[in-house]
């Protein structure tokens, strides 16, 4: 499919009605979990803003920034990003991190961040090598206990870890500003440690939610053994039998 995508801010009720649909078609989240058009206003209002990537007048694909104070200095924190099950895999959530980051450095900001899941190897390698971004820091259930994706058995609901890692986006970092130009960036060291996952998560729920919770806990204790003896995490490795988080002492 070959489209042409137009980014832009939302700033209309129907634009950002139409970004709250998009979270209930592409997240499939209950109601009280979607971020609804009054929070989008006052993100607006307080310094944020919502990109939009429309196909014409529709919109397919919507990315979320809420403005923040880290480490000293203005942010954003990349809420959420989203992308209409039609346009997955042309690239469009890439074209709106790279409109968010231009928005950014406009507005003399130089760092945005944002969470996900350890597990998801397509998300690692998005982020850490399709972006540039770091990871210093992982989080235990942040959401609580998920049991959204767990499956039943004996009639027992299995609940999944909600842990996360903090992507960390420094906007001028050498890998973002080649990524940024289309460059390839060569890391030029081997890595301190490694952090392995798998490539099927969904797939090991499905058949074995106890390897699954095991899993989660055993990736959860490497990166913080990582970090705890100050190791950053600043690549991914995607192999179809065993991707794995580059970890680097700084």
């Amino acid at each position: 499919m070959s489209v042409e995508i137009n980014i832009r801010e939302c700033t209309t009720m129907d634009e950002l009605a139409a970004c709250v649909q998009l979270q209930r078609d592409v997240f499939a989240l209950p109601e009280v979990e979607l971020s609804p058009v009054r929070h989008l206003i006052v993100t607006k209002n307080a310094g944020g803003f919502s990109l939009g990537a429309y196909d014409g007048d529709r919109l397919i694909g919507f990315g979320l920034s809420v403005p923040a104070f880290m480490r000293g200095e203005r942010a954003f924190y990349s809420h959420m990003t989203a992308v209409h099950s039609d346009y997955q895999s042309h690239g469009i959530g890439g074209k709106l991190k790279w409109v968010q980051r231009d928005r950014a450095l406009a507005e003399g900001v130089r760092y945005i961040k944002w969470t996900f899941e350890p597990i998801k190897a397509r998300n690692a390698y998005f982020n850490l090598e399709k972006l540039g971004a770091t990871i210093s820091e992982i989080q235990e259930d942040f959401y609580g206990t998920d049991y959204s994706t767990a499956p039943e058995m004996s009639g027992q609901s299995f609940g999944l870890a909600s842990d996360r890692l903090f992507a960390e986006w420094h906007l001028e970092s050498p890998k973002v500003i080649a990524l940024a130009n289309g460059e390839k960036y060569i890391e030029g060291r081997e890595p301190t440690a490694t952090v392995q996952i798998m490539n099927d998560w969904l797939g090991l729920v499905a058949s074995d939610p106890e390897k699954a919770k095991a899993e989660q806990l055993r990736i959860r204790k490497e990166f913080q053994t990582a970090f705890d003896f100050g190791m950053v995490c600043r690549g991914f490795y995607r192999d179809n039998e065993q991707p794995a988080y580059l970890l680097y002492k700084d």
